[in-house]
């Protein structure tokens, strides 16, 4: 059994290994039930698979004490028990929200498995988990998911992936919780949905997050999606605060009572791993690793804000007025100078050195191997995205209502006339790392699909470094509840996703509309990405549709595969 790791541990690794042939979309599970009141009202949980162990996870609510354990076992009734831990189990937090984290070993590959915890003589719902496969694999099929914001709505895409995904897998690619206040971003609607933020004031202490996880695993959708798959989990900012970075964060502010950024940060992550069914690294931060889905892929989990990341170009910096001549020389040479200097600056980070080695060895590995597709868990969009020069692209009529009472809408509208990166946080904002990421694929010999977050937004992308050589494809997915960009700024007729297609030849599909997951499948010669969405997250009955399908197909002369539209 060989293993790869990004990390200097190996607790985030699939094994690879020969022999056994699976095909994977297991039957469909009976409808979770949650249980409202009683001591296992958080649900149960299981993550971070390898190919002989994963992790359980459950909460313990107003527990008096007595027997606890866990039960594994081949069938739903548990007649056929191959795992079992009980007795004085420990706590990974004190009362009265006690939660219970147990590494299930001795376990097959490819292998579906049921499980429950037990508190005295109470049982939790039961949940079902699987393995990383082996060998030859006909099909395995992941659910893609970031972004869900508790008050903004319901989590119905949760739900559906549940209901009707057929996943083996789920990748959570951060924003998994959101650390505001009630007042503030996405709560308009909080009050009469019923999703009120806990606690109300913004989260910076551990029971601060505490809290809001448990409100998050509170929600019955949520708890659904958990207990019919393992999850493969990342963080992006929101898990800490907004826009955060190596050494702080847009939304923390030392001087307005919230401490030392470190402080702040390690009681998130405590609590994040606490709540989460996660292994650990030594140094909490190392969220990366390797995970091998048998002879078909090879998925890369990158960590892109508090290992490596530099802060944030920010647009104060932009060397001449927003409403500068855009046809005056001088204007222009200073704004290509910033672009190359100041945002591509090749001192500046956004994943390190250490990930970067780690990302090509074992995608060269993958290749070596004989692997058709190289996934890379990414949280921010990777590909070159500009924005379109709304200053002639949006109505002016629109331009007048956005603008007439904001000189921040204002000024970025204007400044929309220089072909400025879409999102100075993400990947663009660090154009250096990204080449050097690229460069290091090349050497590689390997293409990659990324499956990316953050953005609320349906995306399909190509990704090309800076020399015109085709490295692969980026889908992007949308959001479980968070608005999308220009949600402030809907208007009849406008299509900013269409805007943004038209302005960037990187860009081959843009929805900035809809909520929803991407369920992607992968086989030995395709690589298919459908945008599932959902009609509504302001109730919850809703319609499930198809924004868009996508296909990649293998390609055996070492050139990145087009990606085609199905539908």
């Amino acid at each position: 059994m060989s293993k790869t790791s990004l990390t200097r541990r190996s607790a985030l690794i699939g094994a690879a290994g020969t022999g056994l042939v699976l095909t994977a979309c297991s039957p469909k599970p009976d409808a979770y039930v949650p249980q409202g009141e009683g001591a296992f009202r958080h649900g149960v949980a299981s993550g971070d698979p390898d190919t002989n162990s994963v992790v359980l996870w459950t909460a313990l609510t107003d527990d008096a004490g007595g027997y606890r354990g866990v039960e594994v076992a081949r069938d739903a009734d548990f007649t056929d028990i191959v795992f079992a831990e009980g007795g004085e189990i420990a706590y990974i937090q004190p009362q009265p929200l006690g939660t219970l984290k147990v590494l299930a070993t001795g376990l097959e590959p490819g292998e579906t498995y049921f499980y429950r915890f037990r508190l005295n003589d109470t049982y939790s719902p039961v949940g079902i988990t699987r393995t990383l496969p082996v060998g030859t694999i006909d099909a395995y099929r992941i659910g893609v998911y970031s972004c869900s914001n508790f008050p903004a709505g319901h989590f119905n895409a949760y739900r559906e992936g549940a209901e009707n995904g057929d996943l083996d897998l789920v990748i959570h690619l951060g924003d998994y919780l959101y650390e505001y206040a009630m007042g503030e971003y996405a709560t308009g609607d909080a009050e009469a949905l019923n999703r009120v933020p806990e606690p109300l004031h913004e989260i910076v202490s551990y029971s601060d997050y505490v809290t809001r996880h448990a409100q998050y695993k509170s929600d019955p959708d949520l708890q659904a999606l958990h207990a019919v798959a393992p999850w493969i989990m990342s963080w992006d900012d929101h898990e800490t605060a907004n826009n955060s970075y190596a050494d702080g964060a847009e939304n923390h502010d030392p001087d307005q009572g919230e401490g030392p950024w470190e402080v702040r940060r390690d009681a998130a992550l405590r609590a994040w791993y606490d709540w989460t069914p996660s292994r650990e690294p030594e140094d909490l931060r190392d969220r990366y690793g390797v995970y091998e889905i048998g002879n078909l892929a090879t998925i890369c989990l990158i960590e892109s804000r508090l290992s490596a990341r530099d802060q944030e170009v920010s647009l104060a910096s932009f060397p001449v007025p927003s409403d500068a001549d855009d046809t005056d020389p001088a204007v222009l040479e200073a704004v290509a100078a910033w672009k190359r200097d100041v945002v591509g600056d090749v001192s500046r980070e956004l994943i390190g050195g250490e990930q970067i080695a780690g990302i090509a060895g074992a995608c060269a590995d993958s290749v070596a191997a004989g692997k058709p597709w190289r996934i890379l868990a990414n949280q921010v969009i990777m590909s070159r995205v500009n924005f379109p020069n709304f200053a002639t692209e949006m109505p002016g009529w629109l331009r007048w209502y956005a603008t007439r009472n904001s000189e921040f809408a204002r000024n970025f509208i204007m400044r929309t006339r220089f072909d400025i990166p879409f999102n100075l946080d993400m990947w663009d904002g660090y154009p250096a790392e990204r080449e050097r990421l690229f460069g290091a694929l090349r050497e590689a010999g390997a293409d990659v699909v990324t499956i990316t977050g953050d953005v609320h937004s349906y995306w399909t992308n190509d990704l090309v470094a800076s020399d015109g050589v085709r490295i692969g494809t980026e889908f992007v997915g949308t959001s479980v509840t968070s608005p999308s960009p220009f949600s402030s700024f809907k208007a009849p007729g406008v299509d900013y996703g269409r805007m943004m297609v038209e302005a960037n030849d990187a860009v081959r599909h843009c929805n900035m509309e809809d909520h929803g997951y991407i369920r992607l499948t992968l086989t030995p010669e395709t690589a298919e990405a459908e945008y599932i969405t959902v009609s509504t997250i302001l109730q919850r009955d809703y319609r499930a549709g198809l924004d868009s399908h996508w296909r990649l197909t293998r390609q055996t002369n070492g050139v990145a595969p087009e990606v085609e539209r199905l539908a």
